[in-house]
């Protein structure tokens, strides 16, 4: 009777999860005796940031919540690690399952890895080389100690092969993010307001940011956003602002009557505006993921990603943190000559069954 524990904790990780979780569930019909159990670490506790997620894409309420949010890095992995060793405690299973890279992902592969229970990663193996990245170190130290890794790729297949782990530990499976989005594509809907309503398809651009390298530094967070404005014609831009960002940008005083600041937006309605948008301009990974999959331009404001294969197949570019670099980026978009989605391998919606299948045949007596 196998029974696996899935740990969310940060928004990412619930696009991530909702196909994992669904296809156990659409498994069980004829496997009765596969269990799951899902623990929310809390480190996301915002509604926007976290609970929309649950409701939007139909993933069942958690069977625990940890409350692990707030404080340091440090202070939330170890509120983390306390909590999910007595969850853990109480309710033993046959093997912990943690996706992306975020603090909780460490904490409780950790955690799970000290009470001898063996660890899934999905997405495993992805790499910036960049040590500056808490999500850096996060997936290092995740993928030292992970039993079964599940890639999205044939990178961080080769990565993983590099730092000597053994071919019956990889499986190429595919991205799990790309099964939500494409089960959810006839889903999206237009967020409410009036913004929302002027907007006009394939004429504004959308835009995130919240990495320490381009919103901690004030003068770099305000030439960043001027070097957008000045290349972006008349067109508006959507920025759903992150909390850290918020701060920074209301003690700067910046704005614009194209720039439109609004609050975090949930599942559905972001991805909506994603796919009508002219191009998206983020740090985010995921974002690039999605992006490219839906054929929207997508510029990536960082010296480095652990998705380089939006690059070489998807719609994504990788600009860099310095704001005297979009110019030619943003020309080539309102131009019309971006380069277009060439198809990833296995991102084809039906990743989850994959991974579901190898879990059960590994944990099936």
């Amino acid at each position: 009777m196998p029974t696996f524990t899935i740990v969310a904790g940060a928004r990412p990780n619930f696009m991530k999860i909702a196909p994992i979780i669904h296809a156990i569930q659409r498994q069980q019909s004829s496997h009765p005796d596969l269990h799951f159990r899902l623990v929310h670490t809390g480190q996301h506790y915002d509604k926007k940031m976290s609970g929309d997620f649950f409701e939007q894409l139909n993933i069942p309420e958690p069977h625990a919540n940890l409350g692990g949010g707030g404080g340091t890095q440090a202070e939330q992995t170890a509120a983390i690690m306390v909590a999910f060793e007595k969850e853990l405690m109480e309710n033993p299973c046959d093997l912990v399952l943690v996706v992306g890279d975020v603090t909780s992902t460490l904490a409780c592969s950790i955690t799970a890895k000290k009470l001898c229970i063996d660890v899934a990663h999905v997405e495993g193996g992805i790499r910036s080389g960049d040590l500056t990245m808490p999500e850096e170190i996060n997936r290092m130290v995740t993928d030292s100690i992970t039993d079964h890794f599940f890639t999205t790729s044939e990178i961080a297949n080769e990565n993983l092969r590099k730092s000597g782990f053994s071919e019956d530990k990889i499986h190429f499976v595919g991205n799990t993010m790309i099964d939500t989005l494409l089960a959810n594509l006839p889903r999206f809907q237009q967020p409410e307001g009036e913004l929302f309503d002027r907007l006009e398809s394939g004429n504004y651009f959308v835009m995130t940011m919240h990495r320490p390298a381009n919103v901690d530094q004030e003068h770099k967070l305000k030439a960043m956003i001027q070097a957008i404005l000045d290349g972006t014609g008349d067109l508006p831009i959507v920025f759903p602002v992150h909390p850290r960002t918020a701060k920074n940008l209301q003690a700067l005083g910046i704005q614009d009557p194209r720039l439109h600041m609004c609050e975090p937006l949930g599942y559905l309605e972001f991805n909506y505006l994603v796919k009508n948008a002219k191009a998206v301009i983020t740090d985010s990974g995921g974002i690039t993921e999605e992006a490219s999959v839906m054929n929207v331009p997508c510029i990536t404001l960082r010296d480095n990603t652990e998705r380089a294969e939006t690059i070489h197949l998807g719609t994504n570019e990788l600009v860099g943190t310095d704001p005297a670099k979009l110019k030619p980026y943003l020309e080539k978009i309102m131009a019309g000559e971006w380069k277009q989605y060439q198809g990833i391998p296995l991102w084809d919606g039906e990743t989850a069954d994959r991974i579901v299948s190898i879990l059960q045949k590994a944990y099936s007596a």
